[in-house]
């Protein structure tokens, strides 16, 4: 009797170690970094690649690591329960519990579990080799209870979605990874400004990065030679849109650089502008930030003019335009420091209407949305559904604005404050 009680302990035993190998597989797998796994397998490392092979259907690996670890907690229990209720009779089944119940939940769950969340990626390594081996073993059952959750989900009006979008999910992976540890403090505030940005140009389009047209700097290309020269000598922009006729009928953009070779090869007088300006390049404001960026790059061109759907144009964005969502503001010596944001000794800011959301956010370090409007004047008139006058206060998103100053149809500048957290619990 004591050698058989010896045995059954030593499988139960075995069953809950058994148990912890495929907690902590589970764990492993599910939690090792993809990007690490994809290098350790681009460098040769086997054990990496079985992950990555594992975590291609992921659901698969998943059903056979819970099959097994459902076969092994079913058994210990079964053997544990005979041994109980021969000692114990009736009350068998609940000294089982009192007793099983703890040593599965340590031994067999949390420690493991706890274990491989810890190492995950090296144990992932380690016990890819075995699950893959019971995926293809157990692969007829697991197809047999995917089969039937499917179905019995859809009993329910449920659909499993087959085809995630891959891309959306990893940008919101990585951009949940960047918040947390920026939370955490181990990412500075300008490192995650730029990790974000970048993240978020496939999000943006050129309208919500351009400069507006009625903020460009254009020269009438009917003009006499020596004007236009003087022109854009006073301008610090070194490309300017040429037009004629009407200002929004672009016919070339004059480089300064262009400008500065020709006046040193015929002289002021002898300028053919003509000759100088080169092509305008037109883009779609629906156009991606992210792929107007890798336009500029394969074209190797620093600007574009914005149009709408019927070819009217509607501003210009820059290389450096893009690659301000990513890095922030790029100073140089001909620009203010931030250009149309004034922060006063109040703590207010007075800000141009002109100036976009995204722009005061990094600037101030605020979180003003910026779904519905570009700039501040914009998501004023969105949230009031008016053109507001003079004077007339608001208060939304947890910030107070006053319109300073309007010009016929356009806020012209604005005074916006954020609300005390005091203000925001009694409003």
């Amino acid at each position: 009797m004591t050698t058989s009680l010896l045995i059954a302990g030593l499988v139960i035993a075995a069953l809950i170690l058994l148990n912890a190998f495929f907690s902590a597989a589970e764990t492993a797998l599910t939690g090792a970094s993809r990007a690490r796994m994809a290098t350790l397998e681009r460098e040769g490392d086997a054990a990496a690649a079985r992950v990555n092979t594992l975590n291609e259907d992921r659901e698969r690996m998943i059903g056979a690591v819970l099959l097994g670890a459902n076969i092994v907690q079913i058994a210990a229990s079964a053997i544990a329960a005979s041994i109980f209720v021969g000692l114990y009779g009736d009350l068998g089944p609940l000294v089982t519990t009192i007793v099983l119940t703890p040593l599965l939940l340590i031994f067999g769950e949390v420690g493991p579990k706890t274990f491989a969340i810890t190492f995950a990626d090296n144990i992932a390594r380690v016990v890819a080799g075995p699950v893959q081996w019971m995926v293809r073993v157990l692969g007829p059952i697991i197809i047999a209870v995917q089969w039937l959750v499917n179905n019995g989900l859809k009993l329910f009006g449920v659909r499993v979605d087959e085809n995630i979008d891959v891309l959306r999910a990893a940008r919101a992976e990585i951009l949940g990874a960047v918040e947390m540890h920026a939370e955490e403090g181990s990412v500075e505030a300008d490192v995650r400004h730029r990790l974000v940005g970048a993240l978020d140009l496939s999000e943006l389009t050129v309208a919500d990065v351009m400069i507006h047209r009625k903020a460009i700097k254009t020269l009438d290309a009917d003009l006499p030679a020596r004007e236009i020269i003087a022109q854009a000598m006073a301008t610090s922009h070194t490309r300017i849109p040429l037009y004629r006729d009407d200002p929004e009928n672009i016919v070339g953009i004059l480089h300064a650089r262009d400008l500065l070779r020709a006046i040193a090869e015929h002289g002021r007088d002898g300028v053919d502008i003509n000759a100088v300006k080169r092509d305008a390049w037109f883009t779609p404001m629906t156009t991606s930030a992210e792929d107007q960026l890798a336009e500029f790059l394969r074209r190797r061109e620093h600007f574009a003019l914005v149009v709408d759907e019927y070819g009217a144009l509607m501003g210009l964005v820059t290389l450096e335009d893009i690659l301000e969502e990513i890095v922030g503001d790029i100073k140089d010596e001909h620009d203010i420091a931030v250009q149309g944001v004034r922060p006063q000794p109040d703590g207010s800011v007075n800000v141009d209407g002109t100036v976009p959301i995204r722009d005061l956010n990094r600037a101030m370090d605020w979180d003003l949305p910026d779904e519905e409007a570009v700039t501040v004047a914009g998501l004023v008139i969105h949230e009031a559904q008016a053109i507001p006058e003079p004077g007339q206060r608001f208060a939304f998103h947890g910030y107070r604005f006053q319109v300073l100053r309007r010009q016929r149809n356009q806020l012209t500048a604005l005074r916006i404050e954020r609300e005390e957290a005091g203000e925001l619990e009694g409003g």
